[in-house]
C-alpha cells in the first residue's frame, strides 16, 4: 500500500466492532437526478459504535449518500434503515424525532455568521429541548471543552481559524448527545497539520463517547487513521469495503489507484 495512505493499526482496537449488529443498513440504494445516476445499488452496513469512512473522488455521490442516511433525501428504490427504522416511511413528525439521534458536521462547519460561538452551539438545544438557559450555557461550555476550546463563547465565526471553526461545528454536532454523527469532508480546506489535529480530535471524541461516526472523505491518510471500516464509492457503487488492512490488500485497480493518488490507472481525468 502507498506510504502516504498511513499504516493502519491492528489488534483489539481494530476488532472492537467485529460482530456488532449494524446500526445503519443501506440496501440496494438507487438515486438519480434527471438523467444522472448518482447512486446505483449501494449496499452498506454501519456497525453500532464504529467509525466508518466512505472514500471516493469528487462527484461520486458521497454527500448524496449522507443525505439519505439522515433522511434528507429518499431513494428512488432501495432502503435505508436507522436502528431498524426506514425514515422515508415515517410521518414527518416521527422523522424529526429520529433525526435527533444524529449530529452533523458540515464541510465548512456551516456556522451562523450572525451568532456567537456560544449561540451556534446552543442553537440545537434551544430548538429541540426545553432546557433552561443556565443548563444550556453549562452544556455549551462542556461541549466546547470537549473539543478543546475554552472561553470562546463570545467570539464570532469570522474571528475563528478554520480549525477552530471545525471544532465549534463538532461541539454543535454533539450538543444533543447524538447516537450517530455524520461528517462531510471534515478536513477539507485545512493544512496537513490542522487536518491531523482534527482527525485526532475525531478519534479521541469517538473513543470517549463510543457513538457511531460516519465520515465521507477523499483524505486517504485520514481514512486509514480513523476507520474501523472503509468503503469506496465509485460510479454509484460500493466497489470495495472492509477493514483498513483488507482495503490495503484488495487488488481492485480503481481502489489501488485512488489510494496511491496516481494519475496512472483505470480512472482517467477528463
Amino acid at each position: 500500500m502507498p506510504a502516504h495512505a498511513g499504516t493502519p493499526t491492528s489488534g483489539p482496537e481494530r476488532n472492537r466492532v467485529s460482530g456488532q449488529a449494524p446500526l445503519i443498513r443501506i440496501e440496494d440504494l438507487r438515486k438519480s437526478f434527471a438523467d444522472q445516476v448518482v447512486l446505483d445499488g449501494v449496499t452498506l452496513n454501519i456497525p453500532r459504535g464504529a467509525i466508518v469512512v466512505v472514500i471516493g473522488g469528487s462527484g461520486e455521490g458521497k454527500t448524496v449518500l449522507l443525505k439519505h442516511i439522515i433522511g434528507l433525501l429518499c431513494p428512488d428504490s432501495g432502503r435505508v434503515y436507522v436502528d431498524g427504522v426506514d425514515l422515508c416511511r415515517l410521518p414527518s413528525r416521527e422523522t424529526r424525532e429520529i433525526r435527533k439521534k444524529f449530529g452533523m458536521l458540515f464541510q465548512g462547519a456551516a456556522l451562523f455568521d450572525s451568532m456567537t460561538v456560544g449561540e451556534n452551539v446552543a442553537f440545537p438545544l434551544r430548538e429541540h429541548t426545553r432546557l433552561k438557559e443556565r443548563e444550556i450555557r453549562s452544556r455549551v461550555a462542556a461541549r466546547l471543552a470537549q473539543v478543546g476550546l475554552h472561553g470562546v463563547e463570545d467570539k464570532y465565526p469570522s474571528e475563528l481559524s478554520g480549525g477552530m471553526g471545525k471544532r465549534v461545528g463538532l461541539a454543535r454536532a454533539l450538543a444533543l448527545d447524538p447516537e450517530i454523527v455524520l461528517f462531510d469532508e471534515p478536513t477539507t480546506g485545512l493544512d496537513p497539520i490542522m487536518s491531523d489535529v482534527i482527525n485526532e480530535l475525531i478519534l479521541n471524541t469517538q473513543k470517549n463517547l463510543g457513538i457511531t461516526f460516519v465520515i465521507i472523505s477523499h483524505d486517504v491518510k485520514g481514512a486509514f487513521r480513523l476507520a474501523d471500516r472503509i468503503a469506496m464509492l465509485y460510479r454509484g457503487k460500493i466497489i470495495a469495503q472492509g477493514s483498513p488492512e483488507e482495503m490495503r490488500d484488495d487488488p481492485n485497480p480503481v481502489l489501488q489507484q485512488f489510494l496511491a493518488g496516481s494519475s496512472q490507472g483505470p480512472v482517467r481525468m477528463v
